[in-house]
C-alpha cells in the first residue's frame, strides 16, 4: 500500500504528518509513505530527518482578504496541481491525505482529478479555506478539536509523535535539564513561539528576566530561527536557542512553559501536563484562541492577549506561577484529562480504512 500525505509550512502541519506516518509504519510495516511539501517549509529539514521521501511544489498562498495578489490565485493553482499530477502518477499512492496549508489544495485537486481516496485531517478548532474545500472531496474527515465546523468531521483529536504522547516528564527531567545547561534543581520556564518563533514572547519574557532570576526560576528559551532574546545576565540560568529537535527534552526539563496557541503546541503541551500561559496569535481567523479554550476553561492553563503580554505582566504573573508546586500540578492534571493519547493511531485506521472508498 501506498500513501501521499500532504503538509507543510510550520510546525502546525508537519507534526501531526509525521505523528501519522510513524502510526501508518507501525500498523503496517511494508507501507510506502511518501510526503508532500513545498520549498520553503519547516519539512524540507524535519521530513527527511525522520526517514521518508519528500517531493515538493510550489506554494500556493491563499490571501486571507481580496488583493491584487489573489487574481494570481488560479494560474498559481493549476501549475501546482499539474506538478502534484506528475507526483502522482509516478508514485501511484492508493490514497492521499491532507493536512491543510499550501500544500493541500493542490493535493486534495489531485486526489479528485485521479479518483484517489481522500482524508483530510484539521488541527485547529477553526478550520482554514483549504481544508473547507478538501472535506467537500473527501471520504474521511478528521478533527483535532470537538466541535469544529466541518461536514462529517469525526473527533480523532491531534496526532502526536510517541515521544511526547508517551513522555514520561519527571523520569527524563535530569537528564532534560542537563542536555540544555540549567540547573537540575531550579523551577524552570519553557519559551517557544512555535517553529518561527514569535517576537512578542521573545521581547516580553527576556525583559522580565531579572524578575524571573530574583523568584529563582531558571528559563529555556527557544527563539525561533530568525527570533532574537537578550536577557539581562544574571546568575541564575537563561538559556536562548534557536530550534529545539528534541521537545520531549524541553517539555521534561520545564515546569511550565509560555507559548502561542497552535494547536500543535496546545495539544503537546496538554498532553505532558505541562501548564501553559497561552498567548494566541492575534491575526488569522481566531483559531489559536479557540484551541487554547478547552484546557484553559478545564484550568490547565492562562490565556493572555498578546497585546496584554508585556514583560511587566510577565514580572508580576509568571515568577509567582512558576514557584507554586502545588498550583502547577494542578494545572497539569487537568490538562492532561482532556487529550486523546492515541489520535495518530485513530487516524492511521482510518486512513488504510478509506482505500477503495473514492467514487
Amino acid at each position: 500500500m501506498r500513501v501521499l500525505l500532504a503538509g507543510g509550512g510550520t510546525a502546525g502541519h508537519t507534526s501531526p504528518l509525521l505523528a501519522t506516518a510513524d502510526a501508518l509504519r507501525r500498523l503496517s510495516p511494508d507501507i510506502e509513505i511518501t510526503c508532500l511539501g513545498t520549498p520553503r517549509g519547516l519539512e524540507n529539514r524535519v521530513v527527511p530527518a525522520a526517514g521518508y521521501p519528500l517531493e515538493l511544489i510550489p506554494p500556493v498562498p491563499l490571501p486571507r482578504r481580496p488583493n491584487a495578489d489573489l487574481a494570481r490565485v488560479p494560474g498559481r493553482l493549476r501549475g501546482a496541481v499539474r506538478e502534484t499530477l506528475a507526483i502522482v502518477d509516478r508514485i501511484r499512492p492508493d490514497v492521499v491525505v491532507g493536512y491543510g496549508g499550501y500544500v493541500s489544495m493542490p493535493a486534495y485537486l489531485a486526489a479528485r482529478r485521479r479518483r484517489l481516496p481522500l482524508v483530510v485531517h484539521e488541527q485547529n478548532a477553526v478550520p482554514g479555506l483549504a481544508n473547507k474545500v478538501g472535506a467537500r472531496l473527501a471520504q474521511r474527515v478528521a478533527v483535532s478539536f470537538p466541535d469544529t465546523p466541518l461536514a462529517h468531521a469525526e473527533y480523532v483529536g491531534l496526532p502526536i509523535r510517541r515521544m511526547i504522547s508517551q513522555l514520561d516528564r519527571e523520569a527524563l527531567r535530569a537528564e532534560a535539564r542537563a542536555h540544555f545547561g540549567l540547573d537540575p534543581d531550579r523551577p524552570t520556564l519553557l519559551v517557544t513561539g512555535g517553529s518561527q518563533g514569535a517576537r512578542r514572547l521573545n521581547d516580553s519574557v527576556s525583559g522580565a528576566a531579572a524578575a524571573l532570576a530574583a523568584a529563582g526560576v531558571q528559563v529555556l528559551h527557544v527563539a525561533g530561527p530568525n527570533g532574537h532574546a537578550a536577557p539581562e545576565a544574571g546568575q541564575v540560568p537563561y538559556v536562548v536557542v534557536d530550534f529545539v529537535d528534541r521537545m520531549d527534552l524541553a517539555y521534561a526539563a520545564a515546569d511550565l512553559i509560555v507559548s502561542r496557541a497552535g494547536a500543535s503546541s496546545v495539544t503537546e503541551a496538554a498532553a505532558v501536563g505541562l501548564p501553559a500561559v497561552f498567548v494566541p496569535l492575534p491575526i488569522g481567523n481566531g483559531e489559536q484562541e479557540h484551541n487554547a479554550r478547552p484546557v484553559v476553561n478545564a484550568g490547565g492553563g492562562l490565556l493572555v492577549a498578546d497585546a496584554a503580554l508585556t514583560s511587566e505582566w510577565v514580572a508580576a504573573t509568571v515568577p509567582g506561577l512558576a514557584t507554586d508546586p502545588d498550583r502547577l500540578a494542578e494545572m497539569g492534571r487537568a490538562a492532561s484529562r482532556l487529550i486523546p493519547a492515541d489520535a495518530d493511531e485513530k487516524l492511521a485506521r482510518i486512513i488504510l480504512d478509506s482505500v477503495g472508498t473514492a467514487s
